[in-house]
């Protein structure tokens, strides 16, 4: 999906937004919230009074890596972006060109047996290409124990648009929890951003309730929007059947992130049920495949040719997406990672039942 749209630069967040002003904190976003085509403006803060009771967010618990680390091919300067950590325990990375200004280009494809020098003595080489064909993302073998070189010398992975360097606790979501093995995210599961603990408190006493998955998301490509690569992800037996109570019961599954919506639909059978399940999801929601749980989507705001745009329309059609996408542009929204966020409901009554929303599947 292709939005006939340009997003101008002005509308990038180049900071995240308790930085915009004094007494902010990152609750201080704007909301924009589409039931079917109906279109409204709030702000962040409002969104207890867009759920009712009953309702369920699915929230990512996967906490983000400072997975951005320099290095040297030779006497040539690179910077690694650490995505994913295999089974095997290779890690999957990009290498890319420092472009003087503190964030990176795109570098042309490596070489199998390539030897990439890092900080403190530690060290890479390239083994295979992810996935055939694919040359930007490389399966390597790293010398070193990679939690610890993330944690002295990495950085959050930053992209032209955002203004400067951030600490990584800029990039932690209220939900992100670490885990034991020292996977992560290498960019930041970035619609729960604006909740805080105060809004979360908020929302659990007007009977929402959350449900808690993981999903790692691995580097998304700055230049070339292509569909996601596999990734690894759990979805606990309690949350499987909070999930499967809920819809039951009548009530709303609100995924909070398209890695929400991958994590849960990849734990879904054809029935509709979701199962605990866990391991890697290669799944793309598209809408010929169309959601199995999901009614509604808590999102950013996505380029035009990004892929995710298809996750979306999966959820809420086209012209739901097509009409909140025009009324973001007109009433000036923020796009990216310190954006403005984008609630995707069904559409008509207030009380329309799950199995109309699922009809396409």
């Amino acid at each position: 999906m292709t939005l006939a749209v340009q997003v101008p630069e002005e509308l990038s967040a180049r900071v995240p937004a308790e930085q915009r002003g004094p007494g902010l904190d990152r609750d201080a976003v704007r909301l924009l919230v589409s039931r079917g085509t109906a279109v409204s403006h709030h702000a962040f803060v409002e969104l207890p009074g867009q759920l009712r009771a009953g309702d369920l967010l699915v929230v990512n618990t996967s906490s983000t890596l400072a997975a951005a680390v320099d290095g040297r091919v030779g006497y040539a300067r690179v910077v690694v972006h650490f995505s994913t950590l295999g089974d095997d325990g290779r890690w999957a990375v990009e290498l890319r060109d420092p472009d003087g200004r503190g964030t990176t280009r795109v570098r042309a494809g490596g070489v199998a047996g390539t030897r990439v020098r890092l900080p403190g003595g530690a060290g890479l080489v390239l083994e295979e290409p992810l996935t055939v064909g694919g040359p930007r993302l490389w399966w390597a073998r790293v010398e070193g124990r990679v939690p610890a070189l993330l944690r002295e010398y990495g950085r959050p992975i930053r992209y032209a648009y955002t203004e400067r360097d951030q600490p990584l606790s800029v990039y932690q979501t209220v939900f992100a929890l670490p885990s034991r093995d020292g996977a992560g995210s290498a960019e930041m599961p970035s619609a729960s951003r604006p909740f805080t603990a105060r809004l979360v408190a908020e929302l659990v006493s007007r009977g929402v309730q959350f449900a808690p998955v993981m999903l790692h998301t691995g580097v998304a490509s700055a230049e070339a929007h292509e569909p996601p690569y596999p990734e690894r992800f759990a979805v606990p037996e309690a949350s499987a059947r909070l999930i499967n109570a809920v819809r039951a019961g009548g009530g709303r599954v609100v995924a909070v992130g398209t890695t929400a919506v991958r994590a849960v639909e990849s734990a879904a059978g054809p029935d509709g049920v979701v199962r605990a399940a866990g391991g890697w999801t290669d799944l793309v929601v598209t809408p010929a495949r169309g959601v199995r749980v999901v009614d509604g989507l808590l999102t950013g705001l996505h380029e035009p040719e990004a892929s995710h745009l298809l996750m979306l329309e999966a959820v809420a059609g086209r012209a739901a997406i097509d009409r909140g996408y025009g009324e973001a542009l007109r009433e000036r929204y923020l796009w990216h990672e310190f954006g403005d966020v984008h609630l995707l409901l069904p559409g008509g009554s207030e009380t329309e039942p799950h199995t109309e929303h699922c009809s396409r599947n």
